[in-house]
């Protein structure tokens, strides 16, 4: 079976009663205070109805439809429906700003977007003439274009999700069904304190279903398994242990941040009233991990994988045990070819940090990878110079063929698990007329894995002020532009920003130096101000 639709049919035939979406009434969604639960048969009989409207509209192979459906039932019945008739999805991140969602919904070239209803009055004028918008459950428009609607196969785009880089602009990556079928394979293959039952598993996530974690592993895995999905709208500590206990989860999702907002809680008893074998938690602080395997009894299984290279290059620590403390992110999947090199090129020694180049063994060297990036294919072939697709994240290995990660080397702030682009969030800023220029860098955050820090030189329109409420004042004015998550939570005015002889600004320099502002306490402290600015969103 090549494609998820196929996945859903298949279990659907073959035990139409088994749980495939659960929520418990504990989890307190706002749109399902009762919670669900869906059977396979249910969710199938739905997408079958689904699919028979969306090609009697014209939709099928070469159509993107955008789904700005959060993690609720109807996502799933959206995205299976035009999978099975050769369509691709562009799931929406719900807290995206106008000018963020015109550019992705632009550049996908998405003639249709469905969203849920509370968010119809608001977006359903969002760009007359390109975009229709539709509610959940209401009457599909004709598409401007006749497609053929027919099951698409391996090579087949499923999903384009779009991913930050350091050019500043997200990139658009197409995922085809094979993609995701690989990541599947590998995510329910880890074996070790990973093993799965067929048919046994409930997987329970608070991610979001726009990245490959959730949509990948978690969503695609559990049919390919037969298990149930628990597709929270977002991590709650309140409700978390009574939705793992009440969904009767075997498996957790989670990154860096939710164990570190956990071990702050007081002890409860239902910490401990669960089923869980362990948690996927890519990215958890190692001294964290440590505290939190204790505490709960979960183990925490450290994984490393991209947008990019899906299942095919992607590591584990499910099979193998590595001294506590180090951030080891495991041993490479089988099939999967890689090397270590230093800047010359060179393949690093052994222990040595460097760049982690990867690549598919094999004739097809991009198998399993993502099929490229939109509209982009020189910075598809630049990513894949020399035949190997260039990561930009420095590991080291050891002497037991485990990898170790040690620093990224694109200029991105990995904050909560979100990659977020330096230079779209200069550019943001830049649009304030009192912001002469900006750098933007991460500074380490107990809680958050990394911080938005911002360097800002000021016009002469900055006028004189407290530059504490200066810097509020221009950080709300950037929330107009860009999502809450990618503001900056620290700001420091400076009067010159380091740069080097040719004019291009030391990245090194100004990291170490916002690091130091934070330390020592000069920094303006703006992380209060992004919570409630996200709250007032």
């Amino acid at each position: 079976m090549h494609a998820p639709y196929l996945l859903l049919e298949h279990r659907a035939m073959v035990n139409p009663g088994a749980p495939m979406l659960i929520a418990p009434a504990s989890a307190k969604l706002p749109y399902a205070p009762d919670g669900f639960r869906c059977s396979y048969g249910e969710v199938f009989t739905r997408v079958s109805l689904l699919k028979q409207k969306f090609a009697a509209a014209g939709y099928g192979i070469g159509s993107r439809v955008a789904l700005l459906l959060e993690n609720r039932p109807e996502f799933f019945d959206y995205w299976l429906a035009l999978n099975a008739i050769g369509a691709s999805i562009v799931p929406v991140n719900p807290d995206l700003r106008r000018d963020e969602l015109i550019f992705q919904l632009d550049m996908a070239e998405a003639s249709l977007m469905v969203v849920v209803r509370e968010r119809w009055d608001e977006l359903r004028e969002i760009s007359p003439g390109k975009v229709t918008v539709m509610v959940a459950g209401g009457d599909i428009p004709q598409s401007l274009e006749i497609h053929e609607a027919r099951p698409g196969g391996p090579d087949q785009e499923c999903a384009l999700l779009f991913t930050s880089g350091s050019t500043g602009k997200p990139k658009g990556c197409i995922l085809s069904n094979s993609y995701f079928i690989t990541v599947a394979e590998w995510y329910t293959s880890q074996g070790g304190i990973a093993e799965m039952e067929e048919g046994g598993e409930v997987a329970l996530t608070p991610l979001p279903m726009f990245h490959m974690n959730a949509l990948g592993c978690t969503a695609v895995g559990m049919m390919m398994k037969g298990g149930a999905i628990v597709p929270l709208d977002r991590f709650h500590s309140s409700s978390w242990w009574a939705s793992i206990a009440d969904s009767g989860a075997t498996i957790i999702h989670c990154l860096g941040v939710i164990p570190a907002i956990l071990l702050q809680l007081p002890p409860l008893d239902a910490e401990r009233a669960h089923k869980v074998k362990f948690a996927l938690g890519p990215g958890v602080d190692a001294r964290h991990k440590i505290e939190f395997e204790k505490r709960y009894g979960i183990p925490i299984v450290e994984a490393w994988a991209m947008t990019e290279t899906g299942g095919r290059a992607v590591t584990t620590t499910a099979a193998d045990d590595y001294t506590p403390g180090l951030r080891c992110i495991g041993r490479p999947r089988a099939g999967m070819d890689y090397r270590i090199v230093d800047d010359a090129g060179k393949d690093a020694e052994l222990g040595t940090p460097g760049e982690l180049l990867v690549r598919a063994k094999g004739a097809n060297q991009r198998d399993g990878f993502f099929s490229g990036y939109l509209k982009d294919e020189k910075a598809t072939e630049e990513a894949w110079e020399g035949g190997w697709f260039h990561t930009g994240d420095m590991v080291y290995a050891d002497d037991k063929g485990l990898l170790y990660f040690f620093d990224r080397k694109k200029s991105i702030v990995r904050r909560s698990g979100e990659n977020i682009a330096v230079l779209e969030v200069e550019a943001a800023l830049a649009k304030d007329p009192s912001v002469k220029a900006s750098a933007v860098t991460p500074v380490p955050d107990d809680l958050r894995g990394e911080e938005v820090f911002a360097f800002i030189v000021e016009s002469e329109a900055a006028g004189v002020g407290v530059p504490v409420e200066k810097a509020k004042r221009i950080i709300e004015a950037t929330g107009a532009h860009i999502a809450y998550h990618k503001l900056p939570g620290y700001v420091v005015f400076i009067d010159k920003l380091p740069v080097s002889s040719t004019q291009k600004l030391q990245r090194g320099e100004i990291k170490a130096m916002a690091a130091k502002a934070v330390e020592d306490g000069t920094a303006i402290d703006l992380r209060k101000l992004k919570a409630a600015i996200r709250k007032a969103g």
